[in-house]
């Protein structure tokens, strides 16, 4: 199955939707405002004292009004100092406050995405999304952010200063503008890309080590350490190659703007000469504009080295916006006209351009009958099961309950009334009656306990803090069986109309499967079950049994008609009770 990536959204939408969240913030938005503009504000004050004092001791002024001057560049420096803390301080909680606001919709979105989606995209791509992306975006926020804010207004401000000084010495320092702007216009569309793609190779990274990591068990059984490994380490490549690629990319940018400063500065000293040789300025006023040029170099400069950060979070958060963006989940309000009725009709379901995985398969299960799927690895039950809850769309047929389809239902109208457990379950870190009211917000401590006792739970009465203990990460470890117990007692209190079990008793291992599956019985008593049978004594206890070969129902039948016919499931069957 080929993943596919979340949306990212143009710079337009990014821009937009950033610029929404700084209008719901008024007041802070203005105060970050004025504090950075003061602050750049006050940094044009030394330059045109300093012009101001040369021409005073040309004049022969006395040592006060000389220390009057310093006194005054000081003040500033002092004042400018201030403003820049401040201005810095307000910029970041004004831009923690928009990213917060912003993780808050990425998060919402991501756990209203239809579980088909969750299903192409993989974990990766999400996790790089809320982990990276956002700790690269708040980065930009809390460290260059405020100075490449600073840097780009005093830099207009800077330009202002130096026509309100004298006109034709601004002229002469536009002189460097063609440079910077071709030196821009050079960079911005080579190196937003390769930013992009980075964002996507990390992402293509954490999904690898995801996968490697949350199957080690997996991996180490069947010896496949070198192989990824050796995918990791590929992806990793790709990541560092990308990155050296921006780091080549900058360096021939810095060497045009080093440019652009040599031909602006050269002109802004010539201009003045020349002013000053005819007696159309002074002196003072030519250092002024030397030196309001040259302050340009520092903000400049700030701004080539922070625009990998710059440019790195604008890419973050465009991909942050694509997520945040999608359209929230409509609540539909069809509801099934027969009460646990499933039908799934598949004529053809292959993932992506892939072969076929099931062919010509249809199955309808009656209110309250239990059906078990049984063949060899890579029949496709695991795939028919993901089909039958809602979690695949099939690539050609449909599922139903009580004859109306799951596609017009609505994914959270299906998600509470099919409910798929997996033999890979997540324990919630944090206390036991908090993880069991993920099913049911409101169920009181008495019936929490009940779901425990009906799915064989008796651990739960022995645990330190009861039902208050903390499970999970940093808590009380529950065994594969104990998490399966758990995630049964869930299925108990969200009561859904169908249950689908995909291997669900295969972690409790030959010791502990049949209380398990005593659990999973009592779970599921009274509700449309569909069950992948890991193994063969569940498909026995079942109403009807499928078998699977290569896609296709090639048995179907009760577990006695079976064994009596003498075909595929009476093999399996012989098989199963021999070893």
């Amino acid at each position: 199955m080929s993943r596919m990536l979340l949306p990212t959204a143009t710079p337009r939408e990014t821009w937009a939707a950033t610029r929404a969240e700084f209008a719901r913030l008024p007041g802070l938005t203005a105060a970050a405002v004025v504090l950075l503009v003061g602050a750049s504000a006050t940094g044009l004050v030394a330059p045109w004292v300093l012009g101001r004092l040369v021409d005073d001791v040309i004049a022969g002024a006395g040592t006060g009004q000389v220390l009057g001057r310093v006194a005054v560049i000081a003040a500033a420096a002092i004042v400018g100092g201030l403003l820049t803390a401040a201005g810095a301080a307000v910029f970041a909680r004004l831009g923690e406050t928009v990213l917060a606001r912003l993780r808050e919709r990425v998060v919402d979105r991501a756990l209203h995405l239809p579980s088909a989606t969750l299903e192409r995209t993989g974990t990766g791509d999400l996790v790089a999304r809320t982990g990276d992306d956002v700790a690269v975006v708040a980065n930009a926020i809390t460290g260059g952010g405020p100075m490449f804010v600073g840097a780009l207004l005093s830099i207009v401000l800077t330009a202002a200063g130096l026509f309100a000084l004298d006109w034709r010495l601004g002229l002469a320092g536009l002189a460097a503008a063609p440079g910077y702007a071709l030196s821009l216009r050079w960079y911005l569309p080579r190196s937003m890309p390769f930013y992009v793609r980075e964002r996507v190779a990390s992402s293509e990274r954490a999904q690898a080590m995801a996968g490697a990591l949350q199957g080690a068990a997996t991996v180490r059984a069947y010896r496949r350490e070198r192989e990824q490994t050796a995918l990791i380490d590929q992806r990793s490549r790709v990541t560092r190659d990308l990155a050296l690629d921006v780091f080549t990319l900058y360096t021939r940018f810095s060497s045009r703007i080093n440019m652009s400063e040599l031909i602006g500065l050269s002109a802004v000293l010539i201009a003045g000469f020349l002013l000053v040789d005819n007696g159309m300025a002074t002196v003072g006023a030519a250092t002024s504009a030397a030196l309001y040029f040259h302050r340009l170099f520092n903000p400049i400069g700030l701004l080539l080295m922070e625009a990998d950060v710059v440019l790195q979070a604008g890419a973050s958060l465009s991909r942050l916006v694509g997520v945040a963006s999608l359209p929230v989940p409509v609540e539909k309000t069809i509801t099934p006209h027969t009460s646990g009725r499933l039908t799934v009709r598949v004529a053809k379901h292959s993932y992506s351009d892939g072969p076929v995985v099931l062919s010509g398969v249809t199955l309808t299960l009656e209110p309250g009958e239990r059906v078990a799927l049984v063949g060899a690895s890579g029949a496709g039950k695991t795939t028919l099961a993901a089909i039958a809850a809602g979690i695949i769309e099939p690539s050609d047929g449909s599922v139903e309950l009580g004859g109306v389809p799951l596609k017009d239902l609505g994914e959270h109208a299906t998600r509470r009334r099919i409910a798929l457990i997996s033999q890979e379950v997540h324990v919630f870190a944090g206390p036991l009656a908090d993880d069991l009211r993920l099913a049911r917000p409101g169920a009181t401590d008495a019936e929490l306990a009940a779901a425990l006792e009906r799915t064989g739970a008796t651990w739960a009465r022995s645990l330190p803090d009861g039902l208050a203990t903390h499970v999970g990460e940093g808590g009380h470890q529950l065994t594969a069986a104990q998490a399966q117990q758990l995630a049964l007692a869930r299925l108990v209190l969200a009561g859904p109309e169908v249950a689908v079990l995909d291997e669900a008793t295969a972690e409790a291992g030959s010791s502990g499967a049949r209380d398990l599956e005593r659990a999973a019985a009592a779970a599921t008593e009274g509700r449309t079950t569909l069950i992948v049978a890991h193994r063969l004594t569940q498909a026995a206890a079942a109403d009807r049994i499928l078998v699977l070969d290569d896609g296709r129902v090639v048995e179907e039948g009760s577990h006695a008609e079976l064994l009596a016919a003498g075909g595929r499931y009476a093999t399996l069957w012989s098989a199963w009770r021999t070893s």
